[in-house]
């Protein structure tokens, strides 16, 4: 009998209880706005910016709409203007080169190493060509943080985190987000908060901190943010900062501050099904496991496996035959955009040159999330079949 895998990939966990109570909350008092509270009342949002910035060791935080709004206020906030070139990873998602284009800036795009983190000798040949380095810790993989702000403290390059896929892992025990100069999260439902939708921005910089309160439209009700920099920052800058409305509301807050507050039980709870499924594609023929350094403590809600030089058809063939058994996995290697996977050649908004090295990698990656609604059990039987079906066509390339 063939196994099957009958769960979801896309069923992730209830809201907690104490979240529901606090947005039922929200919702009888009819103030969801975060600017909206009665006299002595603070804003669950502003409760989520201190919290937040304290469990990430920052001096600021700022609540927002969207993950990919944080990484384009924070490029406003750092000045990058339209025309001005911004590097970031070629192996990233949608949102990060439509936040450069949205400021009307133009990536510029750095290759990807088998281990799936920034190309390191690329960037130092192509720091020299912008100020600001959009870096993407795509899929969960850290860089080699040390050499990385090494390099670009050396060349005066400014650096923001997107730090979506990497909220609580760390670098030689520093908070990913905490070494450049900007960290952006994402609360998409997907990642490791969940309000559906939503984003914040970290930063120990008073007038980045400053201008991106202000830019997300704070309607100079800035003295109603706790995790902000003091009025006289604000004064410098609020009359020559533009509204960009992008806030966080009340109920969405409300729902991620008991998230917050299981951050780092449940980033172990997804590193274990990690390892489960590692262990069981481990030595699996033609399949290649990404490598993690020691310096690394990653949070792995989803896992990546590489069919190096494979071709399509093969690749293709390894996807249908695990979909048919109940499993789905995304490939980054098509030429065209496919549900969340896209490559640094699919935005035609963004120039690019041909990348070869790259291309060989992007094209034999294989991508699956790990939902926590995946028990142990449900793990080792995906692994099972992934390698069944990888082992299957590697005998017949």
């Amino acid at each position: 009998m063939i196994d099957v895998f009958k769960g979801s990939f896309t069923q992730q966990e209830p809201i907690p209880d104490e979240g529901i109570a606090a947005a039922l909350e929200v919702l009888k008092s009819g103030r969801l706005h975060r600017y909206n509270v009665v006299e002595g009342e603070i804003s669950e949002t502003a409760l989520l910016e201190q919290e937040f910035a304290a469990a990430m060791g920052a001096r600021f935080c700022l609540a927002v709409a969207s993950g990919g709004y944080a990484m384009g206020c924070a490029l406003r906030a750092l000045g990058v203007k339209p025309g001005d070139r911004v590097l970031t990873n070629a192996f990233t998602l949608a949102p990060v080169p439509g936040a450069i284009a949205s400021v009307g800036a133009v990536p510029v795009f750095v290759g990807v190493t088998e281990a799936l983190t920034i190309d390191l000798e690329d960037l130092a040949a192509k720091a020299e060509q912008a100020d600001v380095l959009m870096l993407s810790h795509m899929r969960g993989h850290l860089a080699d943080m040390d050499a990385l702000m090494e390099l670009c403290t050396a060349r005066n390059v400014k650096v923001i985190e997107d730090c979506a896929h990497t909220m609580g892992a760390k670098w030689k025990g520093r908070l990913s987000g905490t070494d450049g100069v900007v960290g952006c999260y994402s609360t998409q439902t997907y990642k490791h908060l969940n309000s559906g939708e939503g984003g914040l921005l970290i930063t120990d910089d008073e007038e980045i901190a400053a201008r991106a309160i202000m830019l997300s439209g704070s309607y100079m009700l800035y003295e109603r943010h706790l995790a902000a920099p003091a009025a006289e920052v604000f004064e410098r800058i609020k009359y020559d900062t533009p509204n960009v409305s992008g806030r966080m509301d009340d109920l969405r807050a409300a729902i991620l501050r008991p998230q917050l507050r299981k951050l780092d039980a449940q980033c172990e709870a997804w590193n274990a099904r990690y390892r489960m499924v590692e262990a069981g594609l481990a030595e699996t023929p033609g399949l290649t496991l990404v490598e993690r350094p020691e310096a690394e403590q990653y949070v792995a809600s989803s896992i990546q496996f590489l069919l190096l030089d494979w071709t399509e058809g093969k690749i293709a063939d390894v996807l249908a035959r695990c979909a048919n058994r109940g499993v789905e996995l995304k490939w980054f290697g098509s030429d065209k955009p496919a549900g969340f996977t896209s490559r640094y050649d699919s935005w035609r908004y963004a120039p690019s040159k041909p990348m070869p090295a790259s291309d060989r990698i992007l094209k034999g990656i294989v991508d699956m999330r790990l939902p926590l609604t995946f028990s142990l059990q449900d793990c080792a039987l995906i692994a099972r079949i992934i390698r069944a079906e990888v082992s299957a066509v590697h005998q017949f390339r």
